[in-house]
């Protein structure tokens, strides 16, 4: 049976590596997940991902568990992927009819951020691609609050509750705020093949 995080979290005050080892563990891939989706960069995600672990487990005495350690988490890694967007700079979004056929912007002979298909049929995993690319445009449009609540609940999925705690906004703001979103992506998307 596996230890609640928040009993991993008092072994982890108390200097127990391995309750560190697997909070990272629990934690390392939804914090991707978020930390990419909100800066759009693979090695910008795991540079947020590492920056925000590091401050979680610094501040391990400053969580007081009135929401859930994963939460508390994303927000931390949420604040760093908004920190290091900002002492980079946020790169412009690319329209899809910027993007040549290697999935480079203008000038071509870049690196996708797509991640490899491990498909067998090749056809499928291009068509993944393109379906990826058209999402991460979709998301990239959106403004930083409402792309930020967005990805708290499709990425981390996070309750409307969590989402609320860990932005510190009401309830009601999470709910508009991910229709605003819905609303905006499916405009985004509309006549995309391979999507509803």
């Amino acid at each position: 049976m596996e230890a609640p995080d928040e009993a991993l979290v008092e072994l982890a005050r108390a200097g127990d590596p391995e309750a560190r080892e697997e909070l990272f563990r629990r934690g390392r891939e939804v914090a991707y997940r978020v930390a990419y989706r909100l800066l759009g960069n693979s090695e910008d995600a795991m540079d947020a991902v590492q920056d925000g672990f590091i401050k979680a487990f610094r501040n391990l005495d400053a969580f007081d568990g009135r929401s859930a350690f994963r939460t508390w988490l994303l927000r931390i890694v949420t604040n760093a992927s908004h920190d290091l967007g900002r002492r980079k700079g946020r790169r412009p979004a690319l329209r899809l009819t910027d993007l040549d056929a290697d999935g480079a912007g203008p000038g071509g002979s870049g690196t996708s951020a797509v991640e490899p298909s491990v498909e067998d049929d090749p056809a499928r995993g291009l068509h993944l691609a393109d379906l990826r690319r058209a999402i991460d445009a979709a998301l990239a449009r959106l403004s930083p609050a409402i792309r930020e609540t967005f990805v708290l609940f499709a990425e981390a999925e996070l309750s409307y509750k969590e989402i609320a705690e860990a932005q510190g906004v009401p309830i009601g703001t999470v709910m508009s705020r991910l229709h605003y979103a819905r609303q905006k992506l499916q405009a985004a998307l509309e006549g995309v093949e391979g999507l509803p």
